[in-house]
């Protein structure tokens, strides 16, 4: 792959003052967008932007302002979709069954690999309580791979297609298991997607930009998490993916779970198309199909778009968190055992969370965030040239994706803790060890060759003239000054004022010997570091465009398509 230097993770750096690093950048770096008629560009299916349909919904009149008119999708286009933190929400459920029931159940579990690319990310550094936050990257296919796939989701042509990755959600408990935050993204987003190989057969797919469904397809859910690596700087610890197989028996499983619509709909229309949901105003607990049909409804709901859908679903999962959290779901032990057994069978995991002893506890740390710290947005996004597709929203993706990297719950509660005196330096700055290492290695863009050396000549220049450089290329999203000890606070935070930038950068290391600087890629150019755009949006939560809702809104209601009520 072009301009890759692939560091080997928890080994010794060597530390030497050559110049920089080696690595060229990337012949021909992709852009975040690119033409339609590029190979791999198209959505995969031929369908609006963030939209799609299940089994009923495939010809219907596209949303307004959403693209131009196209051939409707064929049925072989049609997918089932539901929400697939359900999962995690339903280990949470049943974190009180016996272990012995578990043991059971890991056969069930089917396992695949967890990162198909080479970008790199290291695990955060834990904190000063030794805690690590949590990613999780929820998945939802609509793969037909069995009888009750295809008689959920339809078209039996395309039992042998490969399964596109139609619900996508990044699940961040924090380090203390305080508050937990969920990122979805609109299934066609137009993404980078890096080089994967398939594990199983070998076969390597090589970078292209494309509907971000459609990495599942590139080797499976592994090259699905490089591009969310690539796409979010964000380490991910595991992923959980589920097909539509057993979604009524499991929402049968949990009963009913109120949800809310602000008009009578009928999500169906004069043709026969639609989910079929029918409702009236108000309040519903619904369960089994009408479940399904909520979770499956696009048009119907405000836009007729996935982005609606997408906040259905949110609604849905935080009204079965609050109905799990009060017990008064799942106390039947035999309810408990279909459920167990039909979301087992429905799941795909990665090896390092492949047993349910694994799923029980993790359970056990989603179970001990509050209802009312859970935060679920989709992610800013806006429409691309032509309105053909969504592209992430410069300037407020970016700043969700850098909340959730430095573990800043999105609902803006953190507990602000009142700042103890800066320290001050305790040593000369002629005298200081800092090591220099170049973070911008990018699959995608490609690394910035001798980033390192520039800023290891940058400091010399301010009096730093033991600083170093480490030769080797490693990828990080946000540039970082950590110091082993702190005792030596003071020293970072005087390097950090030196170069213009800004105290959150600066980050004790329980595993670090001397101070180093990683220039991440943000900061890919210069010797300046670049200011970030003024906002007038309170900083340290999700900006407005990412559209928050709370696990703890009990009057939140879906807005229904004038089109589609009665």
């Amino acid at each position: 792959m072009p301009g890759t230097g692939t560091p080997v993770p928890g080994t010794p750096s060597p530390v030497t003052s050559a110049p920089g690093t080696s690595a060229a950048p990337a012949a021909g770096t992709a852009t975040a967008v690119k033409d339609a008629a590029e190979p791999g560009a198209a959505p995969a299916d031929g369908s609006a932007p963030g939209a799609s349909g299940g089994p009923a919904e495939s010809a219907e009149p596209e949303a307004k302002g959403a693209r131009r008119a196209r051939k409707p999708r064929s049925k072989a286009r049609r997918v089932l979709r539901w929400s697939a933190i359900t999962l995690a929400v339903l280990i949470v459920g049943t974190a009180g069954a016996g272990y012995w029931y578990y043991e059971h159940l890991n056969s069930n579990l089917r396992k695949d690999a967890l990162d198909l690319g080479s970008g790199g990310l290291e695990k955060p550094e834990p904190n000063a309580f030794g805690q690590t936050p949590l990613n999780i990257l929820l998945l939802g296919s609509d793969g037909r791979n069995s009888e009750k796939n295809i008689e959920l989701g339809g078209a039996r042509q395309d039992a042998d297609r490969k399964p596109l990755a139609d619900v996508q959600m990044l699940l961040h408990v924090s380090a203390d298991r305080s508050s937990m935050s969920v990122i979805s993204i609109p299934r066609d987003t137009r993404v980078p997607i890096p080089e994967c190989k398939d594990p199983d057969d070998g076969k390597v797919y090589p970078q292209t930009t494309a509907a971000i469904n459609t990495s599942l397809q590139h080797g499976g859910p592994g090259c699905t998490v490089a591009t969310w690596k690539e796409l979010t700087g964000i380490y991910i610890d595991h992923f959980m993916m589920v097909d539509f197989a057993g979604v009524v028996d499991m929402a049968d499983a949990i009963g009913g779970v109120p949800v809310c619509v602000d008009k009578n709909i009928y999500s169906h229309d004069k043709k026969g198309h639609g989910s079929g949901l029918k409702l009236t105003a108000g309040t519903h607990s619904v369960k089994g199909v009408q479940a399904l049909q909520w979770l499956r409804t696009r048009y119907g709901f405000e836009d007729n778009t996935d982005i609606g859908r997408a906040k259905a679903q949110h609604m849905y999962m935080n009204s079965m968190v609050r109905e799990l959290k009060a017990g008064t779901k799942l106390t039947d032990p035999m309810k408990l055992r279909d459920l167990a057994e039909a979301a087992t069978k429905a799941l795909t995991v990665d090896e390092g969370l492949g047993s349910v002893k694994k799923l029980f506890d993790l359970g056990g740390d989603l179970q001990r965030v509050p209802t009312e710290r859970i935060t679920m947005v989709t992610m800013p996004w806006q429409y691309a040239a032509g309105g053909e597709y969504v592209v992430p929203k410069p300037g407020d993706a970016e700043r969700t994706f850098s909340l959730v990297r430095n573990d800043t719950a999105l609902d803006g509660k953190d507990k602000k803790k009142k700042p103890a005196p800066d320290p001050q330096p305790t040593t000369a700055r002629n005298k200081l060890d800092v090591i220099v290492q170049n973070g911008t290695n990018s699959t995608v863009q490609g690394p910035v060759s001798g980033r390192a050396n520039v800023l290891q000549n940058h400091l010399v220049s301010l009096g730093y003239s033991a600083a170093v450089t480490d030769t080797r290329l490693t990828t990080q999203a946000d540039t970082t000054i950590t110091y082993p000890a702190k005792e030596g606070r003071g020293d970072a935070l005087a390097l950090a004022k030196a170069l213009g930038l800004s105290k959150d950068v600066v980050k004790e290391s329980r595993s670090a010997t001397r101070m180093r600087l990683v220039i991440g890629n943000d900061w890919r150019r210069g010797t300046s570091f670049p200011k970030p755009p003024a906002g007038k949006e309170e900083a340290g939560k999700a900006p407005d465009s990412a559209d928050a809702l709370n696990g703890e809104d009990k009057k939140a209601c879906m807005k229904v398509n004038p089109a589609y009520t009665f």
